[in-house]
């Protein structure tokens, strides 16, 4: 019964984004089950087959391997500051960030990550009926992230049209970058990240075929990816600069969202007896039901869905670690997936300031779609916590 009840969760998914379209003539059913096939197949593969289980073991085991690293790098700088034994949350699961960040620039720069991103690019091309352009930016958006992403392509930035930006940033908002992923794994099981962000790529490449449906000619399809020239210890120096700066800005966001939470809870609590979270989650519980939540945990996971999408991601991870004692296995799994993607509020200003910077009226375009572009992302991000859902065993 609670997979059927995660099978409707993909319909009222799908039809969501239907109803939203923008132009409903154009949506290409044959892509779109191919997707969806190849995305329960991947899941399936990821979380049930002893082969899909050693990929994720191997993955988690390779990133905890690299934070190793990355905590020797964190200990020279702020050793002795923290007190004996404690495990602050800045130096233990943000700045490792930095050495993930440096990783990603060498392997862009020795032309490896250009290399893979370009054929799967293609390859998912051929499955999603999606350019080539935007099945590459998928793919990069999850290896450099939702801002960096657009410096890779800002070249074909003023040639886009608004449907294909769209598209763009709507791939980007539903992935997560490769460099805190790691950050990721310190706070849920590493098993539902590496399944999430698999998912997550063809769920957006199905939600914007629905949401956002168009035609390529063949010149329009073969625009040319560049790759900026630097030195390597320009390239290096530069990405590590840029993984400190994603650090500082989770930081401070973390800072205010939890702060803003707190006054929040209080107010609501003396004026109405309830916290923001809970009516919150009373609003999501519904949500939380159709992608396979019990009935009695549904309040409490449309609280932490709620809370992703108002704040960020790692708001709600902290507030379901408090809170994982009252799920299930099988809702812990469905939340932990639904929480591996940049969909919230700050991202819209993220990814229109990215833009922006690069191409002024690109940005306020991406501006203009903003709250869309969130819609279209939360989307994949329940896409994907539905077919957790229906395949969780």
């Amino acid at each position: 019964m609670a997979n059927l009840i995660s099978l409707l969760g993909i319909v009222v998914t799908l039809f969501a984004a239907y109803l939203f379209s923008y132009n409903r003539n154009e949506i290409k059913i044959l892509p779109i089950i191919k997707l969806l096939i190849v995305q329960i197949l991947l899941g399936f593969a990821l979380m049930n087959t002893q082969l899909g289980i050693k990929i994720v073991k191997c993955i988690s085991t390779g990133f905890n391997f690299l934070l190793k690293y990355a905590a020797e790098g964190v200990d020279f700088v702020f050793a002795g500051i923290a007190n004996k034994g404690a495990a602050p949350f800045f130096l233990t699961v943000l700045l490792p960030i930095v050495f993930i960040s440096a990783l990603i620039g060498i392997l862009q720069h020795i032309k490896v990550l250009p290399l893979i991103m370009k054929w799967i690019g293609i390859l998912l091309g051929k499955i999603s009926g999606l350019g080539k352009l935007e099945s590459y930016n998928g793919i990069a958006s999850a290896i450099l992230g939702q801002s960096e992403v657009f410096i890779s392509v800002k070249d074909q930035l003023p040639l886009l049209t608004e449907k294909r930006l769209y598209t763009l940033c709507a791939t980007a908002m539903s992935t997560v970058s490769m460099s805190i992923v790691g950050s990721y794994m310190t706070m849920i099981k590493p098993e539902y990240v590496v399944t999430a962000l698999v998912l997550n790529l063809f769920g957006a490449f199905i939600i914007v075929q629905i949401i956002n449906p168009y035609s390529l000619t063949e010149e329009e399809d073969n625009l040319d990816l560049q790759v900026e020239h630097q030195t390597f210890f320009e390239m290096l120096g530069e990405y590590i600069l840029a993984g400190f700066q994603v650090a500082i800005t989770v930081a401070a966001m973390l800072i205010g969202f939890i702060a803003l939470f707190a006054m929040l809870n209080a107010i609501f609590k003396a004026v109405c007896g309830h916290t923001f979270q809970e009516l919150l989650g009373y609003i999501f519980a519904p949500f939380a039901y159709i992608s396979g939540i019990p009935m009695h945990e549904a309040a409490d996971a449309g609280n932490i869905m709620a809370t992703k999408l108002v704040s960020n991601e790692f708001v709600a991870m902290t507030e379901l670690q408090k809170m994982m004692s009252h799920f299930t296995p099988r809702s812990q799994a469905i939340l932990s997936t639904f929480l591996i993607s940049f969909a919230n509020f700050s991202s819209i200003g993220i990814i229109s300031g990215a833009v922006g910077s690069l191409h002024a009226e690109k940005g306020k375009i991406a501006a203009k779609f903003g709250l869309k572009l969130l819609f279209g992302a939360t989307l994949v991000s329940f896409l994907t916590a539905s077919v957790v859902g229906l395949l969780y065993m």
